[in-house]
């Protein structure tokens, strides 16, 4: 019985990512607005309207380029289906996250602005 189950536990644990391990939740549903920082001589941030997008569900996402699928597990947004499949974001806080690169958080950062 337990020979039977280890190729299983170990195909399960390959499906997410070290990154993305975590009890299974959502985010918070609204407008996500992103953003690049600015500098000290210019503007705070420099929006980045083409990576915003819309938490419309418990799993589902809207943005400028469709819609498509979400799943979080802990601290870890991914963009599971849709055009922006692939993508993934470390949930900062309530209504902020940053966008991952290379497994950490990186410089786009995505405040929810509205319902």
């Amino acid at each position: 019985m337990k020979r039977a189950l280890l190729p299983l536990l170990v195909v399960a644990g390959l499906a997410f990512p070290a990154t993305a391990q975590g009890p299974i939740g959502t985010v918070e549903r609204g407008t996500y607005t992103c953003e690049l920082p600015g500098d000290a001589g210019g503007r705070v941030g420099i929006p980045q309207p083409d990576r915003e997008f819309t938490i419309i569900s418990a799993s589902r996402y809207s943005s400028p380029q469709g819609k498509g699928t979400y799943l979080r597990r802990g601290d870890t947004l991914l963009l599971s289906s849709g055009p922006r499949q692939g993508e993934s974001y470390a949930v900062v806080g309530t209504g902020f996250l940053r966008q991952l690169e290379d497994g950490k958080p990186g410089r786009l950062r995505c405040i929810r602005s509205g319902r």
